[in-house]
């Protein structure tokens, strides 16, 4: 006898791919930095540009789709939801609306954002792509040149400082001065929309350079005196106070550091939402598409790839790549939208690493986990391992929004994005947590 099918979907490999569309079969993904503007990429979804709001279901519902639906309706009213909501419910296979409230009406996401930016960062810069720090060495000075890894730990700029000193030694160099370069990522480092209270404890000011994801103002400063203690403790005598700078052409290289994959960072990001790593992916992602590395470019960028991939940007309004803006507006039919294309088996090359980084209900060590007291009522433990999705928090913002397989063995998208309620935010939480569960269909 066969194992059943688990309940996760740990990628979109396991989904059919729709018929495509006569026009859509000519038209390729986009390469690692070719332009984005006017191109039009695979997987179209349900909520393309142009299209309504989700209200009617075009189709006839199934009846457990139909008690997804009517439940929803209910479950809504619940005032530790507030008065402002945004939600969407889709099948993931035939892109048939099963329920809609307000689902055009853009919200505050909080860090739905990241899955926008994810997307973007994977079919900009492609899974496989790697940050890479440098040292860099020339007319007596040392120069850790920062590219954006924010994964970089001090094991790895021990390793490095090891090998610059190697090479140091062997030229007969004893005493160096050390300084950062940072210059991949221009100012501003703070985005519009940010709180005073955010930096440096919730994202610290955007650098391209960073040790062991510190906290600090000035990360780059910081990882530069990490760096230099290394080659104090190889024999190397640093003379002054580390600085900024930036690296001459003609410096030589003399040690560098090569990060994991962008698949297995995007991964990591949205299981923890780790803020700090989605600004350097939007970052990034703007140097690819050869554009200047600001929060406005890497916006833009954004915006490019989820129009080329069919999604609705209709009063879609996004200023970081986090989600911590406060300025930030967007609709739950387009972070549904997202996840259609996320989970589309023609995306899954580049985008499958989405789907598998969404946190699962339940999971120790993620934004869903016990820890955070999520999935943990009456309403919602009949969720736990049943629900893939990525949550979002902020002042006055909840969001959750992913994936589950409801009780027609059928996988479904939702998106819920609560703005404005008065409840605690960890009643909040449950109440999107039991909605989640009502689209399962274990809270019948």
């Amino acid at each position: 006898m066969s194992n059943p099918p688990s309940p996760v979907r740990t990628s979109a490999r396991h989904r059919k791919a729709r018929n495509v569309h006569p026009a859509l079969r000519r038209v390729a993904v986009v390469a690692v930095t070719a332009p984005i503007a006017g191109t039009i990429l695979f997987g179209t979804t349900a909520f393309a540009a142009g299209k309504t709001d989700a209200k009617a279901p075009a189709t006839a519902l199934d009846p457990a789709e139909q008690k997804i639906a009517d439940n929803l309706d209910t479950r809504i009213q619940d005032t530790r939801l507030g008065p402002t909501l945004s939600g969407v419910v889709i099948d993931a296979a035939s892109d048939k609306a099963v329920w809609g409230h307000d689902a055009s009406t853009a919200l505050m996401p909080a860090s739905n954002t990241k899955l926008g930016t994810a997307t973007a960062a994977l079919t900009v810069l492609g899974p496989g792509h790697r940050f890479t720090t440098k040292a860099v060495y020339g007319d007596g000075t040392l120069t850790l040149v920062g590219g954006g890894d924010r994964t970089l730990t001090s094991a790895d700029l021990e390793a490095m400082a090891k090998t610059a000193v190697a090479g140091l030694k062997n030229a007969g160099l004893t005493s160096v001065k050390v300084q950062v370069d940072d210059s991949l990522f221009p100012e501003p480092t703070l985005a519009t929309g940010w709180n005073d209270g955010y930096y440096p404890d919730s994202v610290a000011p955007v650098r391209a350079l960073v040790v062991d994801g510190h906290q600090v103002t000035d990360t780059s400063l910081d990882a530069g005196q990490v760096f230099a203690g290394f080659l104090a403790q190889q024999g190397v005598t640093v003379t002054g106070d580390v600085t900024h700078g930036t690296a001459a052409k003609g410096d030589v290289p003399v040690a560098r550091h090569r990060s994991g994959k962008l698949s297995t960072i995007v991964e990591h990001m949205l299981k923890v939402s780790d803020n700090d790593i989605a600004e350097t992916l939007l970052r990034t992602t703007a140097i690819g598409a050869g554009r200047p590395a600001t929060f406005e470019d890497g916006t833009a960028v954004v915006r490019e790839v989820l129009r080329g991939y069919g999604v609705s940007l209709d009063n879609y309004e996004i200023h970081d790549g986090s989600g911590l803006s406060r300025a930030n507006r967007i609709p739950a039919q387009t972070i549904a939208g997202i996840l259609d294309v996320a989970d589309d088996a023609r995306n899954a090359p580049t985008l499958k690493y989405i789907i598998d980084g969404l946190p699962v209900a339940g999971e120790a060590g993620s934004t869903l986990g016990p820890e955070w007291g999520r999935f943990d009522t009456a309403d919602s433990q009949c969720a736990v391992g049943k629900v893939q999705a990525k949550t979002g928090t902020l002042t006055g913002a909840i969001a959750l929004s992913g994936l589950t397989r409801a009780a027609d063995g059928r996988w479904k998208i939702f998106s819920f994005i609560e703005n404005n309620s008065t409840a605690d935010p960890a009643a909040t939480k449950d109440a999107l947590d039991g909605l989640a569960a009502t689209v399962n269909g274990c809270w019948a």
